[in-house]
């Protein structure tokens, strides 16, 4: 297995979101995907807890099925006011990159199934009912969230790109039909995986820190 080597700051400031880099034609052995959720489950969690699950897709008509409700989403998504060019309206040097960004999530939405395998992590319970507080909501996505980033960390150390999209949750309950994920779990996210073509990802473009950074009060 081939490692990069990076690191630890290297890691942190280069897994980038990947799409049109996606190497759709290499395969990604199960044993290195297994070998990153090893490392993910060093993750904390709350009360360690431990309380994740991760699906891994690597059928064929399952993939295809999965990204036909995705696509269904993203139309949607791309139609709405959350899409890229519509954020940092107050911000022109912004344009390019999230003309980028747009054209990219539209390319990954188009080929989604071609991805060798996809991570869909699931946690216990359901917190889409009414009266659950923010802190419980806090805590749930606080045990599973690092766990994934840890795990895509890992899958970037080794040359394997990922995404980081829950679009796909507007149609939870089919997805999880698919997949037979029982009903009292929930799905947190969907993690495209491929090798990537070329592993030379640098720094994104970000803000300065000035602008968000509030020390002792807002």
């Amino acid at each position: 297995m081939t490692k990069l080597h990076l690191t630890a700051d290297e890691v942190l400031t280069t897994t980038r979101a990947v799409r049109k880099r996606l190497d759709f034609e290499r395969p990604v052995p199960m044993a290195i995907i297994k070998e990153c959720l090893e490392i993910g489950m060093q993750a904390p969690s709350g009360s360690n807890s431990q309380g994740w699950h991760f699906v891994i897709v690597t059928d064929a008509e399952k993939k295809r099925q999965i990204a036909q409700w995705y696509q269904k989403s993203f139309a949607a998504y791309e139609a709405g006011p959350a899409q890229p060019t519509k954020q940092h309206a107050d911000d022109p040097s912004m344009k390019r990159t999230q003309e980028k960004v747009l054209s990219s999530a539209q390319f990954l939405a188009a080929n989604l199934d071609k991805a060798p395998a996809m991570l869909i992590p699931c946690f216990a319970g359901r917190l889409d009912q009414p009266d659950i507080p923010h802190y419980q909501v806090a805590g749930t996505y606080g045990s599973i969230l690092p766990a994934v980033w840890s795990f895509m960390l890992a899958a970037r150390e080794r040359g394997i790109g990922t995404c980081w999209t829950t679009l796909h949750l507007v149609y939870e309950h089919e997805v999880g039909k698919i997949l037979g994920i029982p009903e009292n779990y929930s799905q947190a996210a969907l993690i495209p995986l491929a090798y990537t073509a070329g592993t030379d990802f640098k720094s994104a473009p970000r803000k300065p820190l000035d602008g968000v950074l509030h020390t002792d009060s807002w």
